[in-house]
């Protein structure tokens, strides 16, 4: 499974197709220079139980730290996850 990312400096995604489908979403949007908010992030049925919303986010955070970005995660999901992984992702939780 092959996470891709679309960045066009003010807003971007990182997404997963299969066969030319977009079957999983997470969008965030540039605050400034050093900040992403995350705004949503869908996974379709055919992706659901594999922990991919968490891969999304992952990728996010992975992300955040090669460009020393922060994240504000105001996605409800995305939210959840910084959450429930504060320990390892709060170096980039803004």
């Amino acid at each position: 499974m092959d996470i891709k990312q679309f960045d066009d400096g003010k807003k971007g995604k990182f997404y997963i197709e299969i066969d030319g489908i977009l079957e999983a979403k997470m969008i965030y949007t540039y605050a400034g220079k050093d900040k992403i908010i995350i705004d949503h992030t869908e996974v379709g049925d055919k992706l659901r139980g594999q922990s991919v919303g968490y891969k999304l986010v992952k990728a996010a955070v992975d992300f955040s730290r090669i460009n020393n970005i922060k994240v504000i995660p105001l996605c409800p999901f995305a939210a959840a996850v910084f959450k429930k992984k504060h320990d390892d992702y709060k170096d980039v939780l803004s």
